[in-house]
C-alpha cells in the first residue's frame, strides 16, 4: 500500500525534501468507552474516531496537528522529523471515515539537510497562523517557523525567542504545546508555548506568551498527579484547552482534557482550570499527543485528538473527535 517517493534535486540552503505519499487504512471507532454506546463525557460528546495504519515504515510518531481547513485538510509534525499532510473524509452524518492524499515530508535544517538525528528532529508542538507553521522542538530546544507549502516544505524562516530560560527546559520535557491565540482576543494573536514537564520551584510547568501586551513567562499549575501536558489549543473567549497524558506500568496510559482560565495566561501569571474529561485504558485511547479545536459548518465547536504510536507495534495511531458543548 505504500506508493511512491518523489525525487528532488540535491539539498541546498532553502531546498525542499522528498515527499512520500502513502495509503492510509482507517478502521472506524464508534464507541469511545469500550463496550458502551455512551456518547456524553462531561461537556464532550463523542462523534467518532479512526484507527490508522499504513505499510510505510515512516508512518507514525504523530505528535501534533492543525486543520488548515476546518475538519478537512490538515498539517502535522512527527517526532521523527517529518511533516505530514492529508484530508479527513466524512460520511453524511459528519462522522470521520478516513484519510486521503496523505503524505510525509522530511524536515530540513537551514542548510537544507534532513533532520535525521533525534536530538534535532524531535518535533512536538505545532502552531499555525497566517500561512506560517511554528514548531516546538525538544532536546535541542527551539521554536522554529516555516512557510506552509503542502508539497514543498523548505528550510526554517527563523527561530523565535521562547523567553523561558533554556536552563529550565528538561531534555525530553520541552515545548509540546505551541498555540496561536485569537487576534481579536486578549492576547492579540500571540503565540503561546507550554512545556510538557519543565517545572519551576513551585512544581508548575514553564510556559510563555511570546509577544503582545501580555508577553512574558507564566506557569501552568500542576495538581500533584502524574499527568504531563502534550498539546493545547485556544477556545473562543481566550481560555486554553490542554491535553494531558500519564503512563505507569500499573495503570497503563491515561489522558485528560483540562480548561485553563485565560486570565492566568499572562506574563507572571499562573494558569489553572478544571478537568473536563478523563479516560483510561477502558476507553479508546493510546499515547494521546495532538489536539486541535475548530468550528464545524453547523456551528458546533469541535475537539480533535491524535495519538503517537512511538513507531511501536504495541501502540496505535488514533484520531478521535468530540463536540464541546460548554464554550
Amino acid at each position: 500500500m505504500a506508493l511512491f517517493l518523489a525525487l528532488v534535486p540535491p539539498a541546498f540552503a532553502g531546498s525542499t525534501a522528498p515527499v512520500e505519499a502513502m495509503e492510509i487504512s482507517a478502521r472506524p471507532i464508534t464507541q469511545f468507552r469500550i463496550g458502551s454506546d455512551e456518547k456524553q463525557f462531561g461537556p464532550l460528546e463523542f462523534v467518532g474516531g479512526l484507527e490508522l495504519t499504513s505499510y510505510s515504515r515512516h508512518f507514525g510518531g504523530l505528535s501534533a496537528f492543525r486543520f488548515l481547513e476546518p475538519g478537512s485538510d490538515f498539517i502535522g509534525v512527527a517526532d521523527t522529523g517529518f511533516w505530514f499532510f492529508g484530508t479527513l473524509t466524512r460520511d453524511a452524518g459528519l462522522r470521520p471515515t478516513g484519510m486521503e492524499n496523505f503524505r510525509m515530508i522530511r524536515m530540513v535544517d537551514a542548510a537544507g539537510r534532513p533532520l535525521d538525528t533525534k536530538g534535532e528532529a524531535d518535533a512536538e508542538g505545532l502552531g499555525v497562523q497566517d500561512g506560517i507553521a511554528t514548531v516546538g522542538f525538544e532536546r535541542n530546544h527551539r521554536a522554529a517557523q516555516f512557510r506552509i507549502d503542502p508539497v514543498a516544505m523548505a528550510s526554517p524562516l527563523r527561530q523565535l525567542d521562547f523567553l523561558v530560560p533554556r536552563r529550565e527546559l528538561r531534555q525530553n520535557r520541552g515545548f509540546e504545546t505551541v498555540a496561536a491565540s485569537d487576534p481579536a482576543g486578549p492576547l492579540k494573536g500571540a503565540l503561546v508555548v507550554v512545556s510538557e514537564k519543565s517545572l519551576d520551584p513551585a512544581g508548575n510547568n514553564f510556559a510563555a506568551v511570546l509577544s503582545g501586551p501580555h508577553k512574558g513567562v507564566f506557569t501552568v499549575r500542576r495538581d500533584g498527579t502524574a499527568f504531563d501536558i502534550t498539546d493545547g489549543a485556544f477556545l473562543p473567549g481566550g481560555d486554553l484547552l490542554i491535553l494531558e497524558r500519564s503512563f505507569s506500568m500499573m495503570a497503563g496510559v491515561k489522558m485528560r482534557l483540562r480548561r485553563l482560565d485565560g486570565a492566568g495566561i499572562v506574563g507572571g501569571g499562573v494558569a489553572d482550570g478544571p478537568v473536563l474529561m478523563e479516560a483510561d485504558m477502558g476507553y479508546q485511547i493510546d499515547n494521546m499527543e495532538g489536539l486541535d479545536v475548530w468550528r464545524r459548518g453547523d456551528g458546533a465547536l469541535m475537539v480533535s485528538l491524535v495519538s503517537d504510536d512511538n513507531n511501536s507495534i504495541l501502540q496505535r495511531n488514533l484520531y478521535l473527535e468530540f463536540i464541546l458543548h460548554a464554550e
